[in-house]
């Protein structure tokens, strides 16, 4: 019994193969990085699509029909204009105060030689390790246990705030700061400028950036925290107690609405630092060329 010879492939099969593996190999991780984008917008476009629903009952959850009331209306519901109000100026007051205090740390740790360096910066690093709902108990005994001091409400917020977002802004800061060119300060001191010239005219401005990417994710931590904000609020409420306090009743659009105006606040913020911070590099390399 004889078999009969495979066939050769044909030249041109091999060679579509070979280009469609090719393709596949330099296109795995961008499809995958997109897939990835995709799941994680998915939920954000969901929470966008449904503020413009017109829910016949309470609850904000089967689509109804198109409409944009709700946007008109964002404050219709009782309470929420008041929510919204105070996380935004906790959120900016906290994140201005957190930005300044992280950034003159970051300089202290990276720049200078002190005893106690090593164990400042670990502290730095406790509020992001230590997980929320431990550090808002401790915040509360503290409060509670000062109550000369402190009342429970929108201070007790504000330090909580700024206490935990002030490790994010020395971490970013710190990590501009590392590959800082000391040289461009030197050469402003040599040129005549002082401490304070050198800092305002030339440290500040490239620190500039890192600080404002700092800012966003201080007022983004901010403006989203819950258990922390919850055990120390007292009778205040920000927007994510205000969420999670009807969202026991209703669901009502406006939170859709809150919600998608401030997400889209924040890309647009976002990618105007990220184009700012492009410009500035092409800058600083030109200057260095």
């Amino acid at each position: 019994m004889t078999t009969a010879a495979a066939e050769p492939v044909p030249r041109s099969r091999v060679g579509v193969a070979a280009r469609i593996w090719s393709l596949v190999k330099r296109h795995a991780l961008t499809v995958y990085a997109l897939l990835v984008v995709l799941y994680l917008m998915l939920p954000i476009a969901v929470v966008i699509l449904f503020s413009f629903n017109d829910p016949v009952g309470r609850f904000n959850y089967v689509w109804q029909g198109f409409t944009l009331e709700h946007w008109q209306n964002w404050d219709g519901v009782l309470g929420i204009r008041h929510a919204v109000v105070t996380s935004l100026e906790i959120g900016l007051l906290g994140t201005l105060v957190a930005t300044a205090l992280g950034t003159l740390m970051a300089l202290a740790i990276v720049r200078h030689g002190f005893r106690g360096r090593g164990t400042t910066n670990l502290l730095v690093f406790l509020p992001m390790s230590t997980p929320e709902i431990v550090l808002g108990a401790s915040l509360l005994t503290l409060f509670l246990n000062t109550t000369t001091v402190f009342t429970l409400g929108y201070w007790t917020i504000f330090i909580a705030h700024v206490m935990f977002v002030i490790s994010f802004v020395v971490v970013t800061v710190k990590a501009r700061l590392i590959g800082f060119d000391r040289h461009l300060e030197e050469a402003a001191m040599d040129l005549g400028a002082n401490e304070w010239t050198t800092f305002r005219k030339v440290t500040l401005p490239l620190l500039a950036p890192a600080m404002l990417a700092a800012a966003l994710l201080g007022f983004a931590l901010s403006l989203d925290d819950f258990v922390i904000t919850y055990l120390v609020a007292g009778s205040e409420q920000t927007f994510p107690l205000f969420v999670w306090g009807i969202a026991r009743v209703a669901v009502p659009p406006q939170v859709n609405v809150v919600a998608s105006g401030i997400f889209l606040v924040a890309i647009a913020i976002a990618f105007g630092n990220a184009v700012w911070q492009i410009r500035s590099a092409r800058r600083q390399r030109r200057g260095q060329a």
